[in-house]
């Protein structure tokens, strides 16, 4: 983790009307881009502020928004017990996926004037990463963590722009078949790599961290936002 700047929390209006928390930072130095970074079912935990700040201490302005705040305004949980359960309840069954890609495009439409924009996220956010890549508008480049619906959007669709996936290959919730599908598909704008990891790998939080491959991904991933034109 880079010494950088630390955001704070904004209200921002959505595509409904919706009202929701977004963690803001600033850039610091000259700015590269923006960064619309989308948090695990988790909430925008201490981890995704750390995630953000990270980002925006490379040069880039970056929005996270609270996805589960019409349903659950501030939440964030653990990585079990009660938290757990209400994060998947959340991600599952009361928040609709499309919803999520409308608040990233929201995002993206604030930071779109002043530069390309790019999408990273991590679990859930993986998942609306990699959508975005093929679904949403201004979209440079995205990056997409271990998100579990990414195998399915890939054989429905291919990526509209340059789109990255980290798989550990050692998580239990997405099985390999799943990501051996994923790199079958072929598509000429993604790439698809695969840690000696578990699930969540990118979170010194988790019990799954694991540095090398945290690193790895993460140099991939600001190396294709810079070559991208960030």
């Amino acid at each position: 983790m880079l010494d950088g700047p630390t955001g704070k929390m904004m209200r921002m209006t959505m595509s409904d009307g919706a009202d929701i928390a977004v963690y803001h930072v600033a850039p610091a130095g000259e700015r590269r881009g923006g960064v619309v970074l989308v948090q695990e079912i988790f909430g925008v935990t201490d981890h995704i502020r750390d995630m953000a700040d990270d980002y925006a201490a490379e040069g880039y302005e970056v929005l996270a928004p609270a996805l589960f705040d019409r349903e659950h305004p501030g939440f964030e949980a653990d990585y079990t017990g009660p938290g757990f359960e209400r994060a998947v309840e959340l991600a599952r069954t009361l928040h609709p996926f499309d919803l999520s890609l409308k608040d990233t495009q929201s995002c993206i439409d604030r930071l779109k004037d002043q530069g390309p924009v790019f999408v990273v996220g991590y679990c859930y956010g993986g998942s609306v990463a990699w959508a975005a890549a093929t679904k949403l508008d201004d979209v440079a480049a995205a990056s997409a963590y271990y998100g579990s619906m990414i195998p399915a959007f890939a054989a429905e669709a291919a990526p509209r722009v340059p789109v990255i996936a980290h798989f550990g290959r050692y998580d239990r919730g997405i099985p390999m078949e799943g990501v051996e599908a994923t790199i079958a598909c072929a598509h000429p704008l993604a790439e698809v790599h695969v840690y000696e990891a578990g699930h969540g790998f990118n979170s010194d939080r988790r019990k799954d961290y694991h540095e090398p491959s945290a690193e790895l991904a993460r140099d991939r991933t600001l190396t294709l936002f810079r070559e991208t034109a960030g």
